[in-house]
């Protein structure tokens, strides 16, 4: 019985799954891709990690998968061409991105440690008396493949559906927001590493990164990752809509909750699960002035900075 507590985290993706399994229009879909997922994470994910003792490998299985979805929404979508097309690339671009990131990684040696947020994780598991690592990380793996197969694909396979030349003022919203998204996350990034190769160059170590788009928010590439899921689900409204006349009220409103799911799950893994909880935790332990920054800078979602703060310091320095 104790080994339940294992597979628990992988019960609401599995519902997600058979959900799409269940609904007529998106059965060979979601199979096709169900068992796609499936073997990508096996070879990519599942056996390295076996072998190596590290789930770092996590990191290229996901966005390829990502890739996967929107390749196969491509083939098998039975909406408007341009509609399927559109949502397709979007799956494509954006998993292929950080999926070549990865590869990049992976070929400069930086997964020949394990990632930080992936030992975070394993002390998590020692807390909640999850004793056996090994089996923890092939559940943990199989249950980002069984989310790419679910909720992940929720978006992509709703939206191909959708027959319906017209286009909504919802999916315009949606593709602003995508693009704008994915260009502030783009931003981020490359200030990021500017910033770390600047740091690098002058001989300093352990700084805090606030410039640019680091100045409104300590992790605006993770917000802005949320917020391109965010204007998928925002496109999918008028296809989910269209959905209702075909099917019965019950799948209907599952498949609803299960666009809202996307959201709540890519928010909650980039800021507690794997994004920011993780990486603030060590950074606090590397970095002498992240406290301050902290004080200083929302965590997630982008702000102005906390002037009463810094006020505060400037006076008890005075002092």
């Amino acid at each position: 019985m104790w080994r339940i507590v294992y597979f628990t985290p992988l019960l609401p993706f599995v519902a997600g799954w058979l959900l799409l399994l269940v609904t007529e229009q998106f059965f060979a879909l979601s199979l096709v891709n169900g068992v796609a997922q499936l073997v990508l994470f096996a070879f990519v994910v599942c056996f390295p990690t076996w072998r190596t003792g590290r789930m770092s490998y996590v990191d290229i299985g996901w966005p390829w998968g990502l890739t996967v979805i929107g390749i196969l929404t491509w083939i098998y979508g039975e909406g408007d061409s341009l509609r399927v097309a559109i949502v397709s690339i979007a799956y494509i671009f954006a998993g292929s991105r950080m999926g070549l990131g990865a590869i990049k990684l992976l070929i400069s040696g930086h997964l020949d440690k394990e990632l930080p947020r992936y030992e975070f994780q394993k002390k998590r598991w020692s807390k909640a008396g999850k004793t056996n690592t090994a089996l923890a990380m092939q559940i943990e793996a199989i249950v980002q493949g069984v989310a790419n197969a679910a909720f992940l694909a929720f978006p992509a396979f709703i939206i191909a559906s959708n027959p319906s030349e017209e286009i909504s003022i919802f999916e315009i919203i949606g593709i602003v927001i995508w693009l704008a998204s994915f260009i502030m996350e783009s931003v981020a990034d490359a200030q990021k590493l500017k910033f770390l190769r600047a740091m690098k160059k002058s001989g300093a170590r352990n700084t805090v990164c606030n410039i640019g788009l680091w100045q409104y928010s300590r992790h605006p590439n993770y917000f802005a990752e949320w917020m391109v899921w965010n204007a998928l689900v925002i496109a999918s409204i008028p296809s989910w809509l269209q959905l209702y006349p075909n099917m019965s009220v019950i799948i209907f409103v599952l498949l609803g909750v299960g666009l809202l799911m996307t959201s709540r799950i890519m928010y909650v893994t980039l800021v507690t699960y794997t994004g920011a909880v993780p990486a603030e935790y060590y950074s606090v332990q590397k970095r002498p002035a992240y406290k301050d920054y902290q004080q200083t800078t929302n965590m997630f979602f982008p702000g102005p900075t906390k002037l009463n703060y810094i006020s505060f310091k400037i006076t008890s320095t005075k002092d």
